[in-house]
């Protein structure tokens, strides 16, 4: 497997991209997949938290701008889906009510989303970042964080029974992300048959994002679902031209949320955008 998908690597820094349309896509979809996870605890683990919180009145989120093109669009739209609202009621409480002045990163959400005796394990390589994490993260219950490679803690961590969602969400700065995470899920998915797992992916190229979900069937026996939100034509592959989740492990209902998320975004955000949801 290794070597099939070109190691074409992306730089990602968060901070300067938090509250963006990929990010609305993220987020909307993962808290429609928690909210479907219910009837027994839930372990939820993290590869890639970051810091959990992100300023968009700082210097980075000022200077891309992509927070106004994104979440203060959202928080504004009337014609937004439903599919949205637990993401903007989210955004609304951590701002007061007022302007969006800070941006929600997915340990915050999942956090918040967490029921008694579900818990949470949020991994952050770069020390700095896990530093933030970790301060963001006091206090909350059943929530943990490590500074470590989360591939790794994914698969040494995912309980062998039970409930439980693997986000993956790398910032696609090392060449190898693609190959470590189908390896990942194919691991996890051999300690625990049963296990979620949602993943996003920068869509830059066909040919990387197709030979990742060539890898992944070929590794993983599971069903999954591609959600495919593209803002631009995939024309130029030096630039982020739009996103995908594949959903690991799908809930049954889940085909009509991501249609929604992916279609609005595409469509409101972008320049002749166009999204699609189907089986692999």
């Amino acid at each position: 497997m290794r070597g099939t998908v070109p190691e074409i690597a992306l730089n990602y820094r968060h901070a300067f991209h938090a509250g963006n349309f990929a990010d609305l896509v993220k987020h909307a979809a993962l808290l429609q997949v928690l909210a479907r996870l219910v009837g027994q605890p839930l372990t939820v683990i993290d590869t890639h938290a970051g810091r959990g919180l992100y300023d968009l009145a700082g210097a980075e989120a000022k200077k891309s701008g992509e927070a106004e093109a994104g979440i203060v669009r959202l928080m504004a739209a009337t014609d937004a889906p439903g599919e949205f609202a637990p993401l903007a009621a989210a955004v609304r409480k951590l701002n007061g009510g007022g302007p969006v002045r800070r941006y929600p990163g997915s340990p915050w959400l999942i956090a918040e989303a967490l029921r008694p005796g579900d818990n949470y394990l949020a991994c952050e390589l770069r020390p700095d970042e896990h530093q933030a994490l970790s301060e963001r993260m006091r206090g909350k219950r059943g929530v943990r964080t490590l500074c470590a490679d989360g591939y790794d803690v994914a698969v040494a961590q995912t309980p062998v029974s039970g409930r439980v969602l693997i986000l993956i969400d790398p910032p696609f700065e090392r060449a190898d992300d693609y190959v470590r995470i189908v390896e990942t899920l194919a691991a996890v998915r051999r300690r625990n048959s049963a296990a979620t797992a949602l993943v996003w992916l920068p869509l830059k190229d066909l040919e990387t994002f197709d030979g990742f979900l060539r890898d992944l069937e070929d590794a993983v026996e599971a069903p999954a679902l591609v959600a495919e939100t593209r803002m631009r034509p995939l024309t130029d592959p030096l630039k982020m031209n739009g996103c995908a989740l594949v959903l690991l492990g799908a809930p049954a209902d889940m085909t009509a949320p991501l249609e929604a998320i992916c279609r609005w975004t595409a469509q409101t955000l972008g320049a002749a955008g166009t999204a699609k949801v189907y089986p692999i």
